[in-house]
């Protein structure tokens, strides 16, 4: 696989290889986590660790804004304009090789700011919801979905995980924690469990079912041609069927105070 800025994370490096990016609950997920953050009342969003550039594709395509989509790995934003051109949707698009952890945009710039299983992946958790705050204006929306555990992992079961994945998932509790410290107003969490057949049909109802074969060609071209791989995918596979059933996801959403009048 080509070096990426994900290089230290080999799970995130083969998704931005194979093209196909996830986050959990799929399109579902998405349409709720939009209509909370009050999308259609938006003008300009930022799309933080856009992937492959899906929903903000998807968002331009369905609404009257404009979308920024930002991403730390060149390789996504790649994907992204791909996907941008091949829906002819570049006129209200672009995208940027950017830092959760240090936004290149002014203060209170976008109506929405949201971010779909990234910040699972950072360290620094506070310091990614403060930059996400900070460029949303007041009285606009500030939504993520992120992963938690339903339940406590053995030992061995979660640093599986953390091999295969490359973070350690947080419990629920964590989450709204660092959610209740953000300083958002109107605060908002719901909760799912997470379906293995629901999730695979949302993934593919957002990617597109040709973007989909597409990637898994290449993943299968990773897997027969490139033998170091074989056991980092197998670890993925083996993690994920292991503990999908102790997973679950949540939406956090909140208002940013001082909206106009």
């Amino acid at each position: 696989m080509p070096n990426t800025p994900y290089s230290n994370n080999k799970y995130l490096e083969m998704q931005a290889y194979v093209g196909i990016t996830k986050h959990n609950g799929g399109l579902e997920a998405t349409n709720e986590l939009l209509s909370l953050c009050r999308i259609e009342a938006a003008r300009e969003v930022l799309n933080v660790g856009c992937g492959v550039g899906a929903t903000s594709t998807y968002i331009v395509r369905r609404y009257a804004c404009r979308v920024v989509g930002v991403d730390i790995s060149e390789q996504m934003i790649a994907w992204s304009r791909k996907r941008a051109r091949e829906a002819h949707v570049e006129a209200r698009l672009e995208f940027h090789t950017a830092d959760v952890l240090d936004l290149p945009f002014e203060d209170g710039r976008f109506d929405l700011v949201f971010a779909e299983s990234v910040l699972g992946f950072v360290e620094d958790k506070s310091r990614a919801i403060r930059e996400c705050v900070r460029v949303t204006r007041p009285g606009g929306y500030v939504g993520i979905n992120e992963t938690f555990w339903l339940k406590e992992l053995s030992p061995e079961m979660a640093e599986g995980v953390r091999r295969a994945v490359g973070m350690s998932i947080p419990a629920l509790a964590t989450w709204q924690s660092l959610w209740e410290a953000s300083g958002l107003d109107e605060a908002v969490v719901k909760t799912y469990p997470i379906e293995a057949r629901r999730e695979v049909r949302g993934r593919i109802r957002l990617l597109g079912a040709r973007w989909v074969l597409a990637g898994f060609g290449r993943l299968l071209r990773l897997y027969f041609q490139e033998a170091a791989s074989r056991p980092f995918l197998k670890e993925i596979f083996n993690a994920s069927m292991d503990t999908m059933e102790s997973m679950g996801y949540g939406l956090f959403v909140g208002q940013k105070a001082g909206g106009r009048t």
